[in-house]
């Protein structure tokens, strides 16, 4: 029943409810943070990008079917001829060509490729001799059909080292996209109760105010009387004078602390909301032990070093291969044909092209090309070191970091426990307060106090609220924090690793 009323006492001054204000829990707050404020949404972007640029590499597995089409090529020119036995002439040659080339290709799993072409497209060409000015034209149709082979060998496959990277950033992302859910939990709840206490300062501001304006009034009712001297009457204008000014500036705080509150959460700085908060705590089992077990575990930055310690090493990879023993396999065979009627309709001249494809002899090819750099003055070794030390660099910087993981879940348990003990020993004050303050009432209903002293009382009241509201908030915080810290929800003995969760 206590907790109870103390519960309705510290929230019902925010619980008025309007049809166009929207009453927020924190956990309202949080939800609509992890929707809608430009942290989230900007990571959620940045990570989808990176989802794309898995997806790319991915992709880079599959065939592909290429279509360029010329629609047409046209140009002229001026052609210079050299003559044995006189000067250049100068002919101007012209061509328009129409047609297309289509392309197969099939990436095989050892890095290379095997590609289907063909070709085929009309051109006409012309010719005007310098020397009688005279023209000569010709029509033509090309056709061709090839298959062509590249093969890498004696090197690792690119494309395999390429999707490895690609999955290890995305992945790096992934990381770095949760590490920001927790850290806007943990800003949102931070801002939600900043600014619950304004509120809470604002009302008892107004309530002071209220009190001193009544104390005016009776000293001004008295000084008419001749039962109270002229400064006392100015001393209380004063009072109220001080009161309004520390109401409105309470005021202006709040509503500088609602617009920092509706940025963070992505909320629009016009829209009226209020805040609701139930300030009941349950005590929390805490170990050690578990919550350094389960950080070490399941930290994100840890992750997201090891997967700079991955890309690193794929680094090392590429540096040793400036000065390795290469190979690369080429071969090729196709025919072409090419028309011989010199004019015609478009299908006479590509018959007369795939008839000029049987007589021609194939186009055929194969080369090994190997490459291996003899010296290179330590250049390819100065690389590889390099890498190999930017390496040894992220391992040491995983070992500390995992020693600085241990010391702030030790930090944060100890300031758990420290808030948890400051926050019931601020409860009892606040009962001991709500009494004497209960009391004092009574007794000025008989007259035994004035009005004076019970303000006093009133204040007294007051401030303990705030100090009990200010040690929930570090409670709160540090329980937050604990979270984000260990990964690891002591309240409903869950984890928040995604892969313990099966995300």
């Amino acid at each position: 029943m206590r907790a109870f009323l103390l519960i309705l006492f510290l929230t019902l001054p925010v619980m008025v409810y309007s049809q166009d204000t929207l009453y927020l829990t924190s956990q309202d707050a949080i939800d609509i943070a992890l929707k809608e404020s430009y942290s989230m949404r900007s990571f959620d972007v940045e990570r989808k990008a990176m989802q794309q640029y898995f997806s790319y590499y991915k992709a880079m597995f599959k065939p592909r079917l290429d279509l360029a089409l010329n629609t047409p090529i046209w140009e002229e020119s001026i052609t210079q001829i050299q003559r044995a036995e006189g000067l250049p002439v100068y002919n101007s040659t012209g061509s328009i060509q129409a047609g297309g080339n289509i392309k197969f290709t099939y990436v095989l799993p050892t890095g290379g490729d095997l590609s289907l072409t063909g070709n085929m497209y009309r051109e006409n060409l012309s010719t005007i001799l310098a020397n009688d000015n005279s023209k000569l034209t010709t029509d033509l149709f090309y056709s061709y059909v090839g298959v062509m082979l590249n093969q890498p060998i004696f090197t690792k496959n690119k494309l395999r080292e390429n999707l490895r990277e690609a999955s290890f950033r995305y992945q790096r992302s992934e990381q770095f996209y949760t590490r920001a859910q927790m850290d806007i939990v943990y800003q949102v709840t931070q801002e939600f109760y900043l600014l619950y206490k304004c509120r809470k300062q604002v009302d008892i501001a107004m309530e002071k105010l209220r009190n001193f304006e009544e104390s005016l009034r009776i000293a001004r009712l008295k000084s008419k009387g001749g039962r109270l001297a002229q400064g006392d009457e100015m001393s209380a204008e004063v009072s109220v004078a001080q009161n309004k000014a520390a109401y409105l500036k309470s005021v202006n705080q709040l509503q500088n602390e609602e617009d920092k509150f509706k940025q963070l959460a992505g909320i629009t700085l016009d829209k009226k909301i209020g805040v609701i908060t139930d300030l009941r705590f349950n005590h929390l089992d805490l170990s050690e032990e578990k919550a350094i077990e389960e950080a070490l575990k399941n930290r994100l930055e840890l992750k997201e070093t090891d997967m700079d310690i991955n890309l690193q090493k794929i680094e090392i990879d590429r540096a040793r291969r400036e000065r390795e023993f290469k190979g690369y396999i080429s071969a090729y065979y196709d025919i072409t044909g090419i028309s011989t009627t010199g004019s015609g309709t478009v299908g006479e001249l590509a018959q007369s092209s795939f008839d000029d494809m049987g007589n021609r002899p194939p186009n055929r090819g194969v080369a090994l090309t190997l490459t291996f750099p003899i010296y290179d003055w330590g250049r390819g070794a100065s690389k590889v070191k390099e890498a190999k030390l930017r390496l040894e660099s992220k391992e040491l910087f995983k070992q500390d970091q995992e020693l600085t993981i241990v010391r702030e879940v030790r930090e944060i348990i100890r300031s758990v426990s420290e808030s948890e003990e400051q926050l019931e020993i601020h409860n009892r004050n606040l009962d001991l307060a709500r009494q004497s303050y209960h009391i004092s009432q009574m007794r000025f209903e008989n007259g035994d106090i004035s009005n004076q002293e019970l303000t006093m009382e009133q204040e007294r009241l007051a401030t303990i609220q705030l100090d009990y509201l200010d040690a929930y908030i570090n409670y709160q915080l540090a329980v937050n924090d604990l979270k984000r810290k260990t990964m690891w929800d002591f309240e409903n003995n869950r984890s928040y690793s995604l892969e313990e969760r099966g995300e």
